[in-house]
């Protein structure tokens, strides 16, 4: 399983040419599709590339330009060798993302393997870890947690702590179905009171099953079932932080919680019943994957916006542990605890911004983690030096108090000694958004020639009306407008201009509506050029993590673990100590 790695001197050799790279064609990976037409991003390109691109259909920019795979070229006109070398490189210095196939399984899509007898439901993922669970998903958990129970046998370590556990989906298969013993944490607490319903759900229908079959659980459920924490991990916090929080969860749980029914715990010999809480603490936890490949209407401006958006409060009856912030309660756990703590493997299934790099740090310096496998999502929530607070970024919901040693300021960009004295190695908000898109989407769009793609030329249009009036906005906001690719231009202009405070009404020149329709198609090339370079960006944010291991004696594996297509964050960073 673990098939990718390279030494440290290839790892640092890498980071440089990735970053050489990057910074001769920043202008294409900082550039905003919205502003093609307000910035004139094609005049931008090189001239001898603008006549070979700005007549090639979307096959024809799908096969020569973004599909590595493809082997069968046929160009229509001779390509400047400038602009071959610049595909060719992009192509080449990314980590390959497709996934071997699976042992006695025949490499194929992925709809022809595990959903081919239906296309919500695995085949090779039992029933009763299916139930609430999307299919892609299920194809994640089925996958990870196949790879999380080979490292705990490589160093024979049955627990795991799963952070950013979310509904919990990972965490049952972990436990109910790999037998290991999980400590789950989430912030949201309306996620944790899911998690906890789902584990009593499925607690029941084994019951049910065990009783039909006369037989016992595979495991037992008073080992098996996860013990769920409400809690923030807190980025700036050390891992002796960290380790008080899984602490304090051990104790306040005492076995599986009774199927359908709340559970109840003992926490300092009274008996407690866990209380009701509100959704009011922001999810850190497993995002879906496809939610990283935004619209490319999307914008800073759009992502603070959404942030800063209430939460809507809900209360639920949880069956999860009543952790206390760090720094309040969970102090009183004696220092003894930390250095006695069992040791455990770490797991983030995509684990949002600088969540994944806090638990490499964890892993690095806490003597209990044995290993861990991180899959990474959202990058422009990172934070960097030069964009410490990125919008979307997650503040604590509590302050530190003293004595639980903050750690110094460090980002989640670069990690690695190597990489951060590295020329050019900066990557822009733009740059790290644009990496979590998906491409074998996109290609898929191009080969079908898809009515979405005018979606792109639709908002870059409608910045210029935008700004021939509103100079100041820049940018704005209109989130997204639903099926906007089956409108016309005005009737989607209608739609999208009160939202940014301008009348739907608003006149807009109709020749020169119809003059920008027909350059759709170099709107498309343009934006297929930038995402040309999002693998080439994830690359070097995944290998400054290597290096990071490396600097700190660990060796590392990165497996494309998931079938991109429907995973588009398929990677999954894999490493473990081999000392004490």
């Amino acid at each position: 399983m673990f098939t990718w790695s390279l030494s440290a001197e290839q790892q640092r050799d890498l980071a440089q040419r990735l970053s050489s790279f990057l910074s001769r064609y920043k202008h294409l990976s900082d550039s905003y599709i919205i502003e093609f037409f307000s910035e004139d991003h094609w005049q931008t390109l090189p001239d001898s590339w603008q006549p070979v691109l700005q007549d090639l259909s979307y096959p024809q920019i799908a096969d020569l330009l973004l599909d590595a795979a493809h082997g069968d070229r046929r160009y229509p006109s001779v390509w400047p060798l400038s602009l071959l070398a610049f595909r060719a490189t992009a192509h080449s210095l990314s980590f390959p993302r497709e996934c071997r196939p699976e042992r006695g399984r025949a490499a194929g899509p992925l709809n022809a393997q595990e959903f081919v007898e239906n296309q919500s439901q695995s085949s090779l993922l039992g029933h009763i870890f299916r139930k609430h669970v999307k299919p892609k998903k299920q194809h994640e958990i089925r996958k990870l947690g196949q790879l999380v129970k080979q490292l705990c046998d490589q160093t024979d370590c049955n627990r795991v702590v799963d952070v950013g556990s979310g509904q919990g989906h990972l965490t049952r298969f972990l436990s109910f179905g790999l037998g290991l013993s999980v400590t789950a944490i989430e912030a949201d607490h309306a996620l944790v009171a899911m998690a906890s319903k789902f584990d009593g759900q499925l607690l029941w229908t084994l019951e049910k099953e065990m009783q039909k079959k006369n037989c016992s659980f595979p495991h037992p459920a008073s080992q098996s079932s996860p013990r769920h924490v409400a809690g923030w991990v807190n980025p700036k916090a050390s891992w002796v932080a960290f380790v008080k929080q899984l602490s304090f969860a051990d104790c306040v749980n005492e076995g599986p919680p009774t199927p359908l029914e709340p559970c109840k715990k003992r926490l300092r010999g009274s008996e407690q019943t866990c209380c009701s809480v509100s959704q009011t603490s922001p999810s850190h936890g497993s995002t879906d994957s496809g939610s990283c490949s935004q619209d490319v209407e999307m914008t800073s401006q759009q992502q603070q916006q959404s942030t800063n958006e209430s939460e809507e409060e809900s209360s639920a009856k949880s069956c999860c542990s009543c952790v206390p912030r760090v720094g309040q309660e969970a102090s009183s756990i004696n220092e003894d605890s930390q250095r006695s703590y069992p040791d455990f493997v770490l797991t983030g299934l995509h684990a949002c911004g600088d969540l994944s790099t806090t638990l490499l740090r964890h892993f690095v310096n806490c003597p209990h983690v044995r290993g861990i496998t991180s899959v990474a999502c959202c990058y422009m929530k990172i934070t960097t030096e030069e964009n410490p607070t990125p919008p979307g970024l997650v503040e604590p919901p509590a302050p530190l108090t003293p004595g639980h040693d903050p750690l110094p300021s460090e980002f989640g960009y670069p990690m690695s000694s190597w990489v951060r004295g590295v020329p050019g190695h900066q990557l822009s908000y733009k740059a790290r958004e644009g990496a979590c898109h998906a491409i074998e989407d996109y290609i898929r769009r191009l080969k079908e020639e898809s009515e979405l793609l005018r979606t792109h030329c639709y908002r870059a249009m409608l910045e210029t009306f935008i700004r021939d009036t509103r100079p100041d906005l820049r940018r704005a906001g209109i989130q997204t407008i639903k099926k906007s690719h089956l409108l016309t231009f005005t009737e989607y202009a209608r739609l999208g201009l009160p939202r940014v405070g301008l009348p739907p009404g608003m006149p807009l020149d109709p020749e020169r509506v119809e003059a920008m329709l027909k350059l759709q198609g170099r709107v498309v090339v343009y934006f297929s050029l930038s995402l040309l370079l999002a693998p080439v960006v994830e690359t070097l944010v995944l290998l400054d993590r290597m290096i990071y291991l490396q600097e700190n004696g660990v060796d590392s594996q990165l497996v494309p673990l998931f079938d991109p297509n429907m995973s588009p964050r398929n990677f999954v960073l894999v490493a473990h100590k081999t000392h004490g």
